[in-house]
């Protein structure tokens, strides 16, 4: 019933664009880094593979409009995900070689070194030449980016793995997935939560190209981070925020950045209670910070990885990050007048501008958190904090959507799905960045135009209505 509601032929067509991506990307990486299990050899692999991931756009497009007009329950919208998704799980590690990294991590701390003093290439010496040989050149002598809670479940898919490259990769992505069964059962929540269609929310958030090509197919952590945050905002919002509190602090030590949701918990809570704000901010603080001890302990790593953690992404310079599209187009044009001042320069200087009033407007923002408005303004943040960061890779805009999509207004933004649509084209199967930053005056443009459509979809009210969401802050 629930396919029929949805659509037969584009429940069909979503499953063919997903079995078109995983035979193609089979073909397309063989023995790059490794020979996957299955070896399809077909022709014309790249035309088959992006006209896999246009038909998975558009069949998920054509379901989004369906869901406008039909009633569906969000378990249904996850059934369907979960075919979509199925061919994608035994895909090689698409889009970057992210995954290796991962392994590489792993192995560096199942040989007892600390991997954030050690980057991957100390494994030449540790005879995991083959694992050393899948990680990217860029990231071989960088330290691990990533937090202890990531890097300890790594370790355990390597011990469980072996030398099987093949496996490590299937095993990580079983983590993943945990992430999205995460998003899967609490977006639905949040969005009731907030007045919001539980089924829009979860067609936007679980199961859109972002999350089945970017985090599924891709295998980034970004799923697992995404999962903890949506989990302890909404906990925080049905009236546990000491648990909320300490799931995103969990998150935290999967990617760094899901931190902020500590913060912004805290605040609203005080804000709901403020006679007892400082017992709050005591609590809180006490609660986040024992669990990031206690997870660093117990994969035997100090405190350094918070340093490393933020260092990583500043070695990226590609043209989706605004500040290099803005530097490289601003330096274009000064040379075009004959002042020739570095690209690099530019670049940094409005990087660290656009940090900077990152940073205020969440100091801004946290200062008026209160319950009803928690997803909303920290989804909104977590999105800003990409964009003025080193490196916005799409998959990164799931830290945010995956908690402004619960809100009732996202929903009504019809050129967000087309923006989530058209992220999954800006990365080549091999992880190269499609636009090179010779074409960063248009991608200064479109960032433009996205920032136009999003301030018009905003205009009447800075707040959306959140009917249901007010009812906890009372």
């Amino acid at each position: 019933m629930a396919v029929r509601t949805l659509g037969l032929r584009w429940v069909a067509l979503g499953l063919a664009g997903s079995l078109a991506i995983c035979v193609a990307s089979a073909d397309l990486l063989r023995a790059r880094p490794v020979t996957w299990w299955f070896d399809p050899h077909v022709p014309g692999a790249t035309p088959l593979l992006y006209a896999g991931i246009l038909a998975l756009c558009a069949a998920w497009l054509a379901v989004g409009r369906r869901l406008r007009s039909q009633p569906v329950r969000a378990g249904c919208v996850v059934a369907l995900g979960a075919v979509w998704c199925a061919p994608l799980l035994f895909a090689p590690a698409l889009f970057s070689r992210d995954m290796y990294s991962y392994l590489a991590d792993g192995a560096i701390l199942h040989h007892g070194l600390d991997p954030y003093v050690h980057a991957p290439a100390a494994l030449s010496n540790l005879g995991e030449s083959h694992l050393l040989n899948a990680v990217s050149p860029f990231w071989r002598h960088t330290i691990a980016p990533y937090g202890p809670a990531f890097v300890g479940l790594a370790a355990l898919v390597v011990a469980g793995a072996g030398s099987n490259l093949v496996l490590g990769i299937l095993l990580l992505r079983v983590l993943e997935l945990g992430g999205v069964l995460l998003l899967a059962v609490f977006v639905p929540r949040l969005a009731r939560a907030l007045g919001a269609d539980p089924a829009r929310a979860t067609w936007l958030a679980v199961i859109s190209p972002l999350v089945l090509v970017s985090l599924i197919a891709g295998g980034h952590n970004d799923a697992l981070m995404a999962g903890l945050l949506v989990a302890g905002v909404t906990l925080a919002l049905e009236r546990r925020p000491l648990l909320g509190i300490a799931l995103c602090a969990l998150a935290a030590t999967i990617k760094l950045p899901a931190a902020a949701g500590v913060v912004f918990i805290a605040a609203a809570w005080a804000r709901a209670e403020p006679e007892r704000a400082g017992r709050i901010a005591l609590w809180s603080a006490l609660t986040a910070g024992a669990l990031l001890l206690v997870v660093s302990a117990a994969t035997g790593v100090g405190l350094d990885w918070i340093g490393g953690t933020l260092a990583a992404p500043a070695k990226v310079r590609i043209a989706l990050t605004p500040s290099t599209a803005i530097g490289y187009s601003v330096a274009s044009v000064l040379h075009d007048f004959g002042v020739s001042t570095p690209a690099r320069a530019i670049e940094s200087a409005i990087g660290t501008a656009l940090l900077a009033a990152t940073a205020a407007w969440a100091v801004w923002l946290c200062s008026r958190v209160r319950y009803e408005t928690l997803a909303w303004y920290l989804g909104l943040l977590l999105l800003v904090s990409v964009l003025s960061g080193p490196a916005p890779w799409p998959w990164y805009g799931i830290w945010g959507l995956a908690l402004i999509a619960s809100c009732p207004r996202t929903l009504e933004w019809r050129w967000l799905p087309l923006t989530i649509a058209a992220s999954t084209f800006a990365i080549r199967a091999d992880g190269q960045v499609l636009l090179h930053r010779q074409v960063a005056p248009l991608v200064l443009g479109a960032y433009v135009v996205i920032a136009v459509l999003a301030l018009t979809s905003a205009r009447r009210r800075w707040m959306p209505p959140f009917s249901r969401a007010a009812e906890f802050a009372r």
